[in-house]
């Protein structure tokens, strides 16, 4: 009896290690999660782990040679399962983004202007086919202009065309713009700048242009988020600030953002991925890469925790030529909020 217990014993502790290593076995109990602002990857991360939440509405289409994903959060239980606030999250996915193509950029200013409107439009309570006279629009570059992943936002506001002190005529909206810096250059929180300038000139309506971080590659650069729930600067980078929302601004606020980083953990877990399909072709390595893939996400990470130092998880990438990719995109985006207000 004494040997069977035993048995049992040494059979109880086996399962309970290999428990642990299901559950992640991260210190301190904390799950594994890879950093992103997209609702799309938050949404991809929720459905990859079988789990399809109450208070989420998905739908995707096309648009000739750009695809399009509306993430809706409904309700405090959606907000919780994807970690997102309740809103609209719309994605545009254009695979040339990165390539000199006029006709190609100008097609993405076209359909982000379209959507750009239709949640302007829902913000500010008016009929599509009203448009927007008289409507007062502050658009925000956020970002640090000498950090060139950190600079669309600012680089959108010098192409923006502001019309405050030019336009006379209350039947055409009303833009103006203001590059606020960081908290490094001016001691100020975001919202605190904001919210001084909003009580003195009066805007109707604040957008906001952020550099984002993914969770893919491949969607560096070649994606464009839309949001009418605010934005959270620095959130991509885990440095949090007071958000830029409607309850914390006073008046709606629509974000645009693009991903131009991702983290270390991330591209290492996407490495491990790699690994495992070469090491399933391989006919010494076979079943290896198999076990590898059956592996769960936090597994994965443990895996990577051994092999690499864990200061690497601190570390985000950039692609070589994210000068001209941002350079690029500040046109497209400023173009879209043009063609949206004025429809031109």
């Amino acid at each position: 009896m004494e040997r069977g217990a035993g048995r049992r014993s040494g059979r109880r502790r086996t399962e309970k290690r290999q428990n642990t290593r299901r559950h992640g076995g991260v210190s301190g109990g904390k799950r594994f999660e890879v950093r992103t602002d997209l609702a799309l990857e938050s949404r991809e991360n929720v459905r990859g782990a079988g789990r399809f939440p109450d208070g989420v509405v998905f739908r995707e289409w096309k648009d000739g040679g750009i695809s399009l994903t509306e993430v809706q959060v409904e309700n405090d239980r959606g907000a919780k399962a994807l970690g997102k606030p309740v809103g609209i999250y719309l994605t545009l996915e254009a695979g040339k983004l990165g390539e000199k193509d006029e006709g190609y950029h100008e097609d993405v200013a076209e359909e982000l202007a379209a959507q750009l409107k239709r949640l302007a439009c829902k913000a500010l309570k008016r009929k599509r086919e009203q448009g927007f006279p008289g409507i007062h629009v502050l658009a925000v570059g956020l970002g640090n202009p000498y950090v060139t992943p950190d600079s669309l936002g600012p680089r959108v506001l010098g192409n923006v065309r502001v019309t405050r002190k030019v336009a006379d005529d209350g039947d055409l909206p009303v833009l103006s713009g203001i590059v606020p810096g960081v908290m490094a250059q001016t001691g100020m929180e975001t919202a605190e700048i904001l919210r001084g300038i909003i009580r003195e000139t009066q805007p109707d309506l604040v957008i906001a242009i952020d550099a984002l971080a993914a969770r893919s590659i491949r969607r560096l650069g070649t994606t464009i988020q839309l949001t009418n729930t605010g934005i959270h600067p620095g959130s991509g980078v885990g440095n949090h600030r007071h958000g830029l929302t409607e309850e914390s601004l006073g008046i709606p606020v629509l974000a645009i953002g693009v991903p131009t980083v991702v983290g270390a953990p991330a591209i290492a877990q996407d490495t491990v991925a790699a690994v495992a399909a070469a090491l399933e072709k391989g006919s010494r390595t076979k079943g290896v890469g198999n076990w590898l893939e059956q592996m769960g996400a936090e597994e994965q990470y443990q895996l990577i925790r051994e092999v690499l130092d864990p200061e690497l998880g601190q570390l985000y990438v950039t692609p070589p030529d994210i000068d001209e990719t941002v350079k690029q995109l500040s046109f497209t985006i400023s173009e879209g909020i043009h063609r949206a207000f004025y429809g031109i």
